[in-house]
């Protein structure tokens, strides 16, 4: 598939600027989407958007499949009657531009629910037809993950693996039982469902009055405490107590020593294959009535994945394994038609994964920040981008440029002292800066490349250094927190970026006749 020349915006909900505590789909979202427009931009990409466990991180999702429902605005519950504004007034005190997730999801598992037992009691026939609707239409994976999230909860929220034998490996009179003593739990996570895809559906119509284009997220791999994994072992190579045989990973590279042990468990593909990755192929229709254009990640997985043997405590002892990604993405192509993805093709990139990236046309990943390693035959270098690719001033697992330019020995990469002075030094005489505004000399370099796509995270537009840093990989906490202020959507800002944007070819061309078509 084809992508027009454009730039966009990496800027995951959770980090809008928002009096709730956490970014989410209501007020703050459609502004969002206005200063991207104003700003000629095309694309807002974001993370992934299911719902978090351990460790708040979209990359470890409950499901494939559904919301994340700290994203729903209570603003919004407001509107449909479920809330009052003086109950959603009555909030804790969250911090400014960080994101505390336990206070979040303790207040918002608590109006939540007041809104359920609201809607349980509504008169309202066409709010009740369009939740039923929904939970006929979503019926394939959410009445799974409805039960699992009511069978977790009470279970206090301890991982499936950790449940009763029975309902662990899924005995059917332990489920049947289980969906008679938690019916009313059920349907509170059906109906919250509902409410987020409802905020979705109505922010993602927005995007497309304003030309915008919703660049989501699939994680190649699903949490190990997950509905997927708990509803369909046969699809992973598990023990015979549900227990892993083999987890994710990469080995050792430029963020860890050690490599990175990611835990999830390995897709049994040979088991996939028997049913035409039904899985996958139901996934990514599901992705694509949410998003428009798909960010596959850790690409290169589909050719070979890092597995380790489960109980391993780093990612050393582990060896590629090949994996049936062409067969996988034929399927999807001949079922879904056209596939609107980009491919995540960082790490150890092999002449396979090279094949198997081209063969299908995806645009594949360039990281300005990882260009001054090496010499100047270096593919993150700018002179040395192709057309056909998706360029980054950094991404969420990189430190922000800021953060990046003024970095120290082993604080956020393996690099030493002395290849990060030589780093800056090549950097600064590459883009000919003096380095006071190197937030914006990437940009316009990132920018005024041949690539198609160029996209920068909201940190490097606001010039934030390292406490606005949204993941270092290898590491288990102090992640995904980051958050927007107010007043961050400046004039100012989306001036400069709209200037940039269209001096060097890449603004929206829907917004620019839109533009002609009112000053006429």
């Amino acid at each position: 598939m084809n992508f027009p020349r454009a730039s966009g915006i990496l800027l995951h909900p959770t980090s809008l600027p928002s009096k709730f505590g956490i970014g989410d789909l209501g007020d703050e979202a459609f502004r969002f989407v206005d200063f991207l427009a104003d700003a000629k931009q095309t694309y807002w990409q974001v993370l992934p958007l299911g719902p978090t466990g351990y460790g708040d991180s979209p990359y470890q999702c409950f499901s494939a499949f559904a919301g994340n429902t700290n994203l729903i605005s209570p603003q919004k519950i407001v509107e449909d009657g479920f809330l009052t504004k003086k109950e959603i007034s009555e909030k804790p005190e969250f911090p400014a531009g960080r994101v505390d997730f336990g206070k979040v999801y303790e207040w918002k598992n608590r109006i939540l629910g007041v809104a359920y037992e609201r809607f349980r009691l509504t008169t309202s026939v066409d709010l009740r037809g369009k939740f039923e609707t929904f939970s006929q239409e979503q019926a394939a994976w959410l009445d799974d993950y409805a039960l699992f999230r009511a069978v977790k909860k009470s279970q206090n929220q301890a991982s499936w693996q950790n449940w009763d034998a029975l309902l662990k490996l899924r005995a059917e009179t332990a489920l049947a039982q289980a969906r008679e003593n938690l019916r009313e739990e059920i349907q509170a996570q059906k109906f919250q469902q509902w409410l987020f895809f409802r905020q979705w559906n109505e922010l993602k119509n927005y995007c497309h009055s304003k030309a915008i284009k919703i660049v989501g997220d699939v994680p190649i791999f699903v949490a190990l405490d997950s509905a997927d994994v708990w509803c369909h072992p046969s699809q992973f190579k598990l023990n015979a107590d549900g227990s892993p045989k083999v987890v994710a990973g990469v080995p050792p590279d430029y963020f860890s020593k050690t490599g990175q042990l990611w835990g999830n468990p390995i897709y049994d593909w040979e088991q996939m294959r028997k049913d035409d990755f039904r899985w996958w192929i139901e996934r990514v229709r599901a992705i694509l009535k949410t998003v428009d254009v798909v960010r596959v990640d850790h690409f290169r997985g589909f050719a070979a994945s890092w597995e380790v043997p489960g109980g391993e405590t780093t990612a050393q002892n582990g060896r590629w394994v090949n994996v049936p990604g062409k067969e996988l993405f034929d399927m999807l192509k001949n079922t879904l038609g056209d596939l609107p993805f980009w491919a995540e093709d960082l790490g150890v990139i092999t002449p396979d994964v090279e094949e198997l990236r081209d063969g299908f046309g995806f645009p594949g990943m360039r990281i300005l920040q990882f260009a001054f390693g090496g010499d100047t035959d270096n593919h993150d270098l700018p002179h040395n981008y192709i057309k056909n690719c998706v360029a980054y001033t950094g991404t969420h697992d990189n430190d922000t440029t800021l953060g990046w330019f003024n970095s120290e020995a082993g604080s956020s990469s393996t690099r030493d002292a002395k290849q990060i002075k030589r780093e800056r030094e090549f950097c600064l005489n590459y883009l000919k800066s003096d380095g006071a505004e190197i937030h914006w000399d990437f940009i316009q370099a990132v920018w005024e490349s041949v690539a198609n796509t160029a996209i920068t995270p909201m940190q490097d537009l606001l010039g934030l250094g390292n406490e606005a840093r949204m993941n270092l990989p290898a590491s288990s906490s102090g992640n995904w927190y980051w958050q927007c202020k107010e007043g961050d959507f400046s004039d100012e800002t989306r001036e400069r970026l709209r200037g940039l944007t269209e001096i060097y070819g890449r603004a929206s061309r829907e917004q620019t006749r839109k533009d002609t078509k009112e000053k006429l």
